[in-house]
Protein backbone atom coordinates (compact mmCIF):
# COMPACT_ATOMS: atom_id res chain seq x y z
CA UNK A 1 0.00 0.00 0.00
CA UNK A 2 1.13 3.67 -0.91
CA UNK A 3 2.37 5.93 2.14
CA UNK A 4 0.27 8.98 2.89
CA UNK A 5 1.14 12.02 4.56
CA UNK A 6 -0.68 14.65 5.94
CA UNK A 7 -1.31 17.90 3.93
CA UNK A 8 -4.52 19.37 4.91
CA UNK A 9 -7.86 19.79 6.46
CA UNK A 10 -11.13 20.76 5.00
CA UNK A 11 -12.57 23.90 6.20
CA UNK A 12 -15.74 24.28 4.06
CA UNK A 13 -17.29 22.25 0.95
CA UNK A 14 -19.09 24.48 -1.82
CA UNK A 15 -21.49 22.32 -3.77
CA UNK A 16 -22.29 24.06 -7.21
CA UNK A 17 -18.77 24.15 -7.80
CA UNK A 18 -17.72 21.83 -5.83
CA UNK A 19 -14.76 22.64 -4.81
CA UNK A 20 -13.44 22.04 -1.19
CA UNK A 21 -11.48 24.79 0.87
CA UNK A 22 -8.14 23.18 2.22
CA UNK A 23 -6.32 24.84 5.24
CA UNK A 24 -2.69 23.35 3.61
CA UNK A 25 -0.37 22.30 6.63
CA UNK A 26 1.85 20.37 3.80
CA UNK A 27 3.34 21.08 0.73
CA UNK A 28 0.74 20.84 -2.49
CA UNK A 29 1.52 20.67 -6.15
CA UNK A 30 -0.25 20.33 -9.43
CA UNK A 31 -0.96 16.84 -10.55
CA UNK A 32 -0.59 15.44 -6.86
CA UNK A 33 -3.04 11.95 -5.62
CA UNK A 34 -4.40 13.24 -2.48
CA UNK A 35 -6.82 11.04 -0.40
CA UNK A 36 -9.68 12.64 1.03
CA UNK A 37 -10.86 10.66 4.38
CA UNK A 38 -13.15 11.59 7.05
CA UNK A 39 -17.19 10.11 7.98
CA UNK A 40 -18.31 8.37 5.16
CA UNK A 41 -15.95 9.67 2.83
CA UNK A 42 -13.02 7.99 1.30
CA UNK A 43 -11.69 8.70 -2.29
CA UNK A 44 -8.70 9.45 -4.41
CA UNK A 45 -8.48 11.74 -6.93
CA UNK A 46 -5.75 13.61 -8.73
CA UNK A 47 -5.23 17.36 -8.55
CA UNK A 48 -6.30 19.05 -11.61
CA UNK A 49 -7.28 22.59 -10.77
CA UNK A 50 -6.44 24.90 -7.56
CA UNK A 51 -6.52 28.11 -6.84
CA UNK A 52 -5.53 30.87 -3.95
CA UNK A 53 -7.66 34.00 -3.87
CA UNK A 54 -9.21 32.96 -6.89
CA UNK A 55 -6.08 32.96 -8.69
CA UNK A 56 -4.54 30.03 -10.02
CA UNK A 57 -1.60 28.26 -9.04
CA UNK A 58 0.62 25.44 -8.90
CA UNK A 59 1.71 25.24 -5.80
CA UNK A 60 0.22 25.60 -2.05
CA UNK A 61 2.69 25.78 0.75
CA UNK A 62 1.78 25.21 4.64
CA UNK A 63 -0.49 28.59 5.95
CA UNK A 64 -2.50 29.02 2.30
CA UNK A 65 -6.34 28.49 2.32
CA UNK A 66 -6.31 26.43 -1.11
CA UNK A 67 -9.55 25.60 -3.10
CA UNK A 68 -9.66 22.19 -5.05
CA UNK A 69 -12.79 20.98 -7.26
CA UNK A 70 -13.60 17.59 -5.84
CA UNK A 71 -15.65 14.95 -7.50
CA UNK A 72 -17.31 13.97 -4.17
CA UNK A 73 -18.70 15.82 -1.22
CA UNK A 74 -16.25 16.63 1.90
CA UNK A 75 -16.90 18.41 5.07
CA UNK A 76 -15.16 20.52 7.87
CA UNK A 77 -12.71 18.97 9.48
CA UNK A 78 -11.93 15.93 7.06
CA UNK A 79 -8.38 15.18 6.60
CA UNK A 80 -6.57 15.55 3.27
CA UNK A 81 -3.30 13.40 2.65
CA UNK A 82 -1.07 13.24 -0.26
CA UNK A 83 -0.19 9.89 -1.45
CA UNK A 84 3.52 9.15 -1.81
CA UNK A 85 4.88 7.24 -4.61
Amino acid sequence: MSEEVKVGEIVKYFAKPSVAAINVTGEIVLGDELHYKGGSTDFTEVVKTMEVDNKSVMKALPGMLLGIKVAERVRSNYIVFKVLA
